[in-house]
């Protein structure tokens, strides 16, 4: 379904319970690390392609331990092996989810945004006209544009002396 300007609130207590769950999630997972740009480059995922070669890798050393070599530590080949299999299916349902909830953060954004232009225009285009209080907050809005071209606003006046 294409984007369309939305119209939706998210109440406190739901806000509240999201990010109370969401803090809860991250207590279950307490071994979560962040992997520099380097790190992350350097290593090998567990792609579609590749699991199935480490699950009969992991079988095979399982069912042939003469072939272990012994710096190869099989039950922790395993233990990984089903942790990463099973972060794999939490990817699975979060990462739309973080995406859906990133997209929608930005196109709501984007309209209050918008919303603000039309009204900081809207209150210059008052101040032209002397409307009383317009042009503080026009003045105040535009510290926003402030160094940025021909068209930035004129600067705020100075604070009078005491």
């Amino acid at each position: 379904m294409p984007y369309a300007n939305l119209s939706a609130t998210l109440i406190d207590a739901d806000k509240t319970s999201i990010l109370t769950d969401l803090n809860d999630i991250k207590t279950l997972l307490p071994f979560l690390i962040n992997l520099t740009k380097d790190e992350h480059r350097g290593l090998q995922s567990l792609t579609s392609g590749n699991e199935p070669f480490v699950s009969k890798a992991l079988a095979y050393a399982e069912a042939n331990p003469q072939l272990v070599p012994p710096y190869l530590d099989v039950p922790e080949f395993r233990k990984d092996f089903n942790l990463a299999l099973t972060l794999q299916a939490i990817l699975q349902i979060s990462t739309p989810l973080q995406e859906s909830i990133a997209d929608t953060a930005r196109a709501v954004g984007h309209e209050a945004y918008r919303a603000a232009l039309v009204f900081y225009k809207t209150a210059q285009q008052a101040a032209e006209l002397n409307v009383p209080g317009a042009d503080t907050i026009a003045d105040d809005l535009g510290e926003r544009f402030a160094g940025q071209g021909t068209n930035s606003p004129p600067a705020p006046p100075n604070p009078p002396n005491p």
